[in-house]
């Protein structure tokens, strides 16, 4: 895909996995697999880090 079609991501802001899950801040895109890009994501209360579908990302709500 070239650079310009490339998805935007909202990187360092912080999100919830669905409605009441826990907290994580977006990171920077990896890589894309089946067509997917993949995110970089670290949850907030244990610093862990993860790889996470874009498309899921963006189902998930911005943290209050």
């Amino acid at each position: 895909m070239p650079d310009d079609m490339k998805p935007t991501i909202p990187v360092g802001e912080i999100r919830t996995f669905g409605a009441y899950g826990p907290k994580y801040q977006v990171g920077n895109r990896l890589k894309t697999q089946d067509g997917d890009w993949l995110v970089e994501v670290t949850l907030v209360e244990t610093n862990e880090k993860a790889d996470y579908r874009l498309e899921r990302l963006c189902n998930d709500p911005v943290a209050i």
